[in-house]
């Protein structure tokens, strides 16, 4: 379906057509699949565009995030990082000092040579950058622009142009023409990410022609010196934490009520589905009232603890149970449970079983250890 609804939706929206569609890994939230009608889902609307986040700053956290042919688990969290630390606080940060200080001092792009380091820089990464794409390695496109806008700020921060306008202005605005030329290709490289922002950059530099179909050689072509310059505003404002907890609260919520509605869903269809049995096939089943009398997690397993469970039997068995996200091995030690003896031994996480605990599992996933009603001997029959 993907190449039935992209190719519409991207002349809908007045885009070039697609020459090929990429294939991405899952998105996910708390582990979960994103999925509409399960619940498992951040709404754009409802969720992000209400919060007044600009529809480019989720387009940067997913592609710069993770390769594309991984799973991202969609993170509030890393969402907050990734804009406040890269969009603003590098990118951005670089771009408003640079027109700032140059329309405070200069009132337009200021005259001076650029540098040969400053250019081999630029080309490198329009290289870089343009191979990546060309490969779909959208992460690394995002990551060999965000370099050159690191080199932007050390080079306006090691130049210092506050000093340099009181002692040599000259050199000042030489300076500042080099951040603007880097401010111009990172503008353009930023394009396929962040175009409305971008769109916005390029007009702040000055430029007269459309960022979004200038090519990425228009990077090293000079800024031209007397463009006039207007007083510039800030690309990207800072997420604050409390929004971020706000919004994490709501996917919380969110997934919980969408783990409720899948565990009344498959406990009905399990009532639905279930086979019946005879009298004789339940006569099989070895079921014992037992103790726990030793618990550990089992080493590289998150969901797994190894039990010792005196069922009457000379020595402990030795049984591994998935209920370690829910109990701690000190929170079971010398409970009651019901064990079924006579499951076939099995090998989990490489620590052999002896038997299985039996619990039932609650609205959040979690397990519920069945125990007799009061205590009982242990290895007392059930049934």
């Amino acid at each position: 379906h993907h190449c039935i609804f992209l190719p519409a939706m991207l002349k809908g929206a007045d885009y070039s057509p697609a020459s090929s569609v990429v294939a991405s890994g899952m998105v996910k939230i708390e582990n979960k699949t994103f999925s509409k009608s399960r619940g498992y889902v951040v709404w754009v609307g409802d969720d992000y565009m209400e919060q007044g986040f600009h529809p480019d700053l989720l387009r940067y956290y997913l592609a710069s995030y993770t390769s594309h042919t991984k799973e991202l688990n969609f993170s509030w969290k890393v969402f907050q990082e990734k804009t406040n630390t890269e969009l603003v606080g590098v990118f951005g940060n670089f771009l408003y000092r640079t027109l700032l200080f140059a329309y405070k001092n200069f009132k337009a792009v200021p005259e001076g040579k650029l540098d040969d380091e400053v250019m081999e820089t630029i080309q490198n990464t329009i290289d870089k950058a343009s191979e990546a794409m060309e490969k779909y390695e959208f992460k690394k496109y995002a990551d060999s622009v965000m370099t050159l806008a690191s080199y932007g700020n050390i080079y306006f921060q090691s130049r210092e142009p506050w000093n340099l306008v009181k002692e040599d202005k000259e050199e000042c605005g030489r300076v500042l023409k080099n951040c603007m030329q880097i401010g111009k290709a990172l503008t353009l490289l930023y394009e396929p990410l962040i175009p409305e922002k971008a769109g916005n950059a390029w007009k702040q530099l000055g430029m007269q022609s459309n960022v979004h179909t200038a090519l990425y050689s228009q990077g090293t072509v000079p800024v031209e010196s007397g463009t006039p310059l207007s007083k510039p505003s800030i690309l990207f404002k800072k997420i604050e934490d409390e929004t971020i907890e706000k919004m994490e609260a709501i996917a919380s919520q969110r997934v919980r009520e969408a783990n409720e509605k899948q565990n009344r869903k498959k406990g009905e269809q399990i009532m639905t589905d279930s086979e019946e049995i005879t009298f004789e096939d339940f006569g099989k089943l070895d079921m014992r009232v037992g103790t726990i009398v030793e618990a550990e997690k089992v080493e590289k397993a998150d969901k797994l603890l190894r039990l010792e469970v005196d069922i009457g039997e000379e020595t402990p068995r030795q049984i591994v149970a998935g209920i370690a996200l829910t109990h701690s091995p000190e929170e079971v030690k010398g409970r009651q449970v019901i064990v079924l003896a006579n499951l076939k031994p099995a090998k989990l996480c490489g620590v052999k079983s002896f038997g299985m605990v039996l619990a039932g599992v609650d609205e959040d996933g979690g397990a519920i250890l069945l125990a007799p009603e009061k205590e009982a001997k242990n290895g007392t029959q059930i049934g």
